[in-house]
Parts: C-alpha cells; structure tokens; sequence
C-alpha cells in the first residue's frame, strides 16, 4: 500500500518537471495581431498627443502589453482600449482606425480633451459592452445609430455639451445596464417609448434641461436601482408609478420644479433629496420601520410641525431640513434617530421652544446647523459627547447661555457660530483651561459677553496659527459620496458674515479660511498679545466692544490679515506704524476710539476710506486720504465744531418753538392710533433687545451650512 503511494507521488513529480521544461524551453509568446497593432498605431496618429504619453506604442513591442491595450489571451484580439485622461486633443474621424478594432468590448476615452461630434461610424464596433466618453468637449446629438450596439451594457457620456432632445434609441438595447448622461445640454420632455432595457439598474439625467413631467414609463425599468433627475426643469408632481420600482434605493429630484405631496412608498429608499423644488407635504409612510439614510428636504415649502414619524428613521446618516416653513418644537424622539446621524440642519425655519438635550449618543455627529430660527432657553451640554464635531451654528435664535466653553475641548471643531443670540457672561474664567485647538472660524458677534481677555488667550488655538494654501473647500462629505461626477453647491459649506464692513455670502468656504468675530459684545480690557500668534488669520473683527490701552504691536505679524475692524472701542495710543506691511490687509477700521498721533503711511493706509478714521480727535496725516478739509489741526477743528454746535443750537431752538405746538398735537393723536393697534407686535419685535450701537443693531447671521444656491 505505501509503496503504491510512493509511486504515485513519483509520477506526478516526474510530469511536473516535464512540463516546467518544457514551458521554459518554449519561445516568448506573441499574442498581438499585426493588423491589431497597426490599427492602434494609426490610431495615434490622427492625434497631435505627445508621444511620451503613449511612449510604450512602438513596433518593436507586442501591443498586447502596450499602456491601456488589453488582448483576448487566445485570439490576440484587442478587447479592451484604456485612455483615461491621456491629453488626444482632437476630435474622432468618422473613418479612424479605432474602428478597425472590430472585437473590441470596452473603450474608455473619458477626460481626453475630445472635441467634436460623436461620429455614427463608432456603430461599427458592435462588441462593444462598455462605452465611455465622459469628461470631454463632445457637442451635437447622440447619434441614433448608438442603438445598434446591441451588445451594449454600460454608457457614460456625461460632462460633455450634448445638445438636442432625449436620445430614446439608446434605451432599445436590451442589455443596457447603466446610463450616465448628466452634465450636459439636452432639452425636450423625456420618454421610454418601445424600450427593451429591462435590465436598467442606474439612470442618470441631472444638469440637463429637460423639462416637462417625470415620466410613468420610467416605471418599466423594474431593476431601477439609482435615479438621477437633479437639476433640470422637470414639472408636476412625483408619478405613483415610481412605486412599481421595488428595487429603487437612491432618488435625486432636487433643483426642479415639481410640486405636492411627497408619496409615503419613497420612505423605503435609502437616499432621498428633493431639495429646492416647491413640495409641500407628506404622505404617512405605509411601513413603521424607515430605511432613509440620506434625507434631504431643503428649500421646498413644507410647514407645520415636524410629522411624528421623523423619530422612526433608524441609520439615518444625513438630516437637512433647512429653508422651508417647519414650526413647533424639535421633539425630543429625535434621541433615537440621533445615534447614527453624521450632519443634522434645521436652519431658517420657524422651530421655537429649546434645542433639546438630546446629543448624549450622537458621538457620530460632525455638524449641527439650527441658525435663523426662534430657539430659546439653555445651550445643550449634551453636544460635549459630540466628539466628531466640526461645525456647530446656533446663529439668529434667543438662546441664552454662558459661553460654551467646554466646547473648546472637542478635538475636531473648526466653525462656532452664536452670534445673534442672548449669551452673556465672561468668555473666559480664571483656572479653566483654554482649548479650541482645531477652530478656523468663530463669529459670537450681537450678544452680551463682558469680562476680559488675558494675554495668553488665544495661544492655545493651533489651527489658526499656521500658513496654509490651498484651493480645498469645506464639503459635506456624506453628500458627496451621494453625488457621481458633477457636485452641486448643495455639498459645500457656506456661510454669511459681515467683511470689509459689508454682510457678504460665501457660496464656498476655503479650507484655509481664517476668521475671528468678537463685535458688538461688552468685551473690555486689552487686546491679548497672542493675537499675534495666529498668523493664518484672514478676518478679524473687534469692533464695538469695550476694549482699552495700545492696539497691540504684535497685529503686524499676521501676514495674511485681510480684514481689520478695531472700530468703536476705546484704544488709544497710536496706529502700529508696522501695519503699513500688511500686504493683503485691504480693509482697516479705526473710527470711534481714542487714538492720537501720526496716521501710518504706505499704500494699504492711503486706499481706505476717511470714514475709517473718524471719531479720533488725536489723530492727523490725513491729508492723502481724507482730503485737505479734514486734515486741519485739533485746535482749529475743535473751534470749528464749537462754532457750528453754536449755530446748530440757535436753529434748533426756533424750529422748535415754531414746530412744539403743531408736532404735539399730531404726534399724539397718530401716537394713540398707532400704538393701540400694533403694541403687542412692537413688544414681540423690539421689546427683548437692548438698544446698542446702531452698527450692531443690524442682525446679521453667520450662516455656516449646507444651504443650497
């Protein structure tokens, strides 16, 4: 027995090395077919490319193993052709040797700087299961001899400029799998008539315009799994027939013009966004249990409480609810939805009552947006277990509140925005420690802090203290993973805060953007010496609080200043001469302290507006910027005040007595109208403010979101 299995073992150890020699004394296989490799070679040719971008394309090489090219292993045939982002720039012929290619199943010419037409030869290479020119400069129609690719599984042709009606003749292939046609030009209504793709599991139409209602043909496609229609000008209201697609899971509708209730079989998908269409209800979901993961509602015109079953979305990752006509209170249910959310914004609505504490177990959470609202009551302190956080808006609510403080502690948070609110109370405390080591952006601006700031203040706040370049943007990135090619604005974060003296919106944010907004607060004291560690600043604004003593020299270390708004405090001392070297500091404001002596020359000096000096008897040298009438001495100027203030008063008491008898009469009797009919609204408007400067009675917000264009 074991010397049957000896043999055996021999044997096979005998053929083994047989056949090792035998391959290696074999010759080099040479799979690629001559008229394979002159048609690739011609191929090249009709492009004015660089050859070192296909410098591997010789003669003297088997073209099977050339970059891109992929061969039948038994027939030698091309199969497969490569070229993603290689430089063509040219256009295809209608006779080009890529033609030739007569076996070939998949072309991949994506991102090639292509122009031109697609030519109606390309029918020829009716092998072909996967075609894609995605990413090129491609105009005119589809050609319609596209639909006898029978083979046909997979077709990108978006991010070019197709223009002309929908090309139905594509969906007669039968195989077809997946079509990908956004981020084009395309016009017309669309419609399936005489369709054979029953195997059509992805569609993508957005960025076109396309108009007209969303078909209930589009119903035939029962392997439907993704559907894109954002962006166009599609109308009417979401067809009932979308319910007969059992296997739908992601739908995009947003930026269209549809309208009406949104039915309740959409709630079993697990990504919906509907955003800035002209929806205005909800119809109960028919399942308890909902699958959504990504829910985007925004800007649509949704009133009313939050519906109950909100609190039934279970993994729900994204919640955008923002710009419709919600009220009521956020319910507290949302505790259970909470756990697996990543980015939550209710912002500009009408949600009143507190913002429940309810974040003890969103340890996911990266942003929470609730600004433009009626929230009141306490700041929740639940958001300290929020470790992922990385923005956090409460802008334009009545929330009233210490400063959040240990919000600093969170190792991620680069945006805080409390600005317009009541907050009140010291900004720092003695013995806490100071962290907010990540922040690129804080704006507590209208509300009531006071106390001082000590000189080693904003030391620990790292993420501002460095140089960094770069074109990135603040993204959410649970949108973008949802979104193939072209992003919408929807995905970037923006904002609103005031700049250069002007309330400005930022569409996008950069990644490198830097800012601080301390005004209109009762923040007294000097300015903090580390100010000047943070060296990526862009913005800073201090005005319209209470601060006293020098501006502090070390301002002149912020090489990337931009903005600087020390207005409407009480400085004094002089200007830092050292400012002048600034070289992208191009909005100053100094106006309303108590500075004195020369103004700084240089040209970021001599560009600025007087207005931004006014108010600082002290100050002279600004003849350059001011004109010859404003650059008078004290003494002079001071008389010159006094005489007119004389004058003045001499005016005021005529008109006054002229005008006592008439004035008191009229105001009285409209006093009596006007007051008996609107106190209840002035006291809902006026009566929980404090009068403050004029500058900051303007409630402006700091609007940090995923707000839509």
């Amino acid at each position: 027995m074991i010397q049957g299995h000896c043999y055996c073992f021999f044997g096979i150890v005998a053929i083994y090395f047989s056949l090792l020699i035998h391959i290696l004394a074999s010759p080099t296989l040479h799979f690629c077919r001559h008229n394979q490799r002159d048609a690739l070679l011609g191929f090249r040719d009709e492009f004015p490319t660089d050859e070192s971008n296909l410098s591997s394309w010789n003669k003297s090489s088997d073209c099977c193993l050339w970059s891109g090219v992929t061969c039948d292993n038994k027939s030698g045939q091309v199969i497969s052709l490569n070229l993603h982002e290689t430089p063509l720039n040219s256009s295809l012929k209608t006779n080009s040797s890529l033609f030739k290619l007569q076996y070939l199943h998949h072309l991949n010419l994506s991102n090639c700087n292509l122009h031109g037409e697609i030519p109606s030869s390309l029918k020829n290479l009716s092998h072909l299961t996967t075609l894609d020119l995605s990413a090129n400069y491609l105009v005119g129609a589809v050609p319609t001899s596209l639909g006898n690719l029978h083979e046909l599984r997979v077709i990108s042709l978006n991010n070019n400029s197709f223009l002309g009606p929908f090309p139905k003749t594509l969906f007669s292939i039968r195989s077809l799998q997946s079509v990908d046609l956004g981020g084009n030009q395309f016009t017309g209504p669309i419609e399936f008539v005489n369709t054979s793709s029953s195997e059509l599991q992805f569609l993508n139409l957005d960025h076109n315009r396309f108009n007209g209602p969303i078909p209930e043909s589009i119903s035939k496609f029962l392997n439907l799994r993704r559907l894109y229609l954002s962006h166009n000008n599609f109308t009417g209201s979401i067809p009932r027939s979308l319910s007969k697609l059992v296997n739908l899971t992601d739908l995009h509708l947003s930026k269209n013009k549809l309208e009406g209730e949104v039915p309740g079989f959409l709630w079993r998908l697990s990504t919906m966004m509907i955003c800035h269409n002209s929806f205005n209800s909800f119809e109960t979901p028919s399942q308890e249990t909902l699958d959504v993961q990504v829910l985007d509602l925004s800007s649509n015109s949704f009133h009313g409480p939050l519906p109950n079953w909100i609190c039934n979305l279970k993994g729900l990752s994204l919640l955008d609810l923002s710009n419709n006509h919600f009220n009521g209170s956020i319910p507290t249910c949302l505790r259970k939805s909470i756990v697996s959310l990543l980015d939550m914004s209710l912002r500009n609505n009408s949600f009143s009552g507190a913002l429940p504490d309810i974040f003890g177990d969103a340890t996911k959470l990266r942003s929470i947006d609730v600004g433009l609202n009626q929230l009141e009551g306490e700041f929740p302190k639940s958001l300290i277990n929020c470790k992922a956080l990385q923005l956090v808006n409460v802008a334009s609510n009545r929330i009233k509140d210490e400063f959040p403080s240990w919000l600093g502690s969170l190792p991620l948070l680069n945006v805080l925005s409390l600005r317009s609110n009541q907050f009140y109370g010291p900004l720092y405390l003695p013995r806490t420690s100071i962290g907010f080591q990540s922040l690129r952006v804080i704006d507590i601006s209208h509300n009531n802090f006071t106390g001082t700031l000590p000189p080693h203040y904003f030391l620990n706040w790292s993420e501002m203290t460095t140089l960094t370049k770069g074109n990135d943007y603040m993204v959410n990135p649970t949108k973008v993973s949802r979104y193939m090619g072209l992003f919408p604005e929807s995905i970037y974060r923006s904002m609103e805060m005031v700049n250069k003296g002007v309330e400005t919106r930022f569409d996008r944010i950069r990644q490198d953007f830097r800012a601080i907004d301390f005004s209109c607060n009762g923040i007294s004291g000097e300015i903090p010496e580390s100010i000047g560690f943070l060296k990526g600043l862009r913005l800073l604004n201090l005005s319209d609080n209470v601060f006293t003593s020098d501006i502090p020299r070390s301002l002149a270390n912020l090489t990337s200043l931009e903005t600087l708004d020390l207005s409407s405090n009480k400085l004094s001392g002089q200007i830092p001469q050292d400012l002048g070297n600034l070289a992208f500091l191009s909005y100053m404001n100094f106006s309303h302290n108590l500075l004195q002596g020369p103004v700084p020359r240089g040209t970021q000096f001599e560009r600025q507006n007087c207005s931004s000096f006014l108010g600082n008897s002290g100050l002279y040298g600004l003849e350059e910027i001011c004109g010859q009438l404003h650059a008078v001495s004290p003494t002079v100027q001071q008389a010159d005040e006094y005489s007119e203030e004389e004058e003045e008063q001499m005016f005021s008491w005529v008109a006054a007595v002229i005008a006592y008898g008439p004035g008191m009469f009229c105001g009285l009797v409209i006093g009596h109208i006007f007051t008996s009919h609107n106190q209840e609204r002035l006291t809902e408007k006026f009566g929980r403010r404090k009068l403050i400067h004029p500058k900051c009675s303007l409630s402006t917000s700091l609007a940090l979101s995923n707000k839509h264009t």
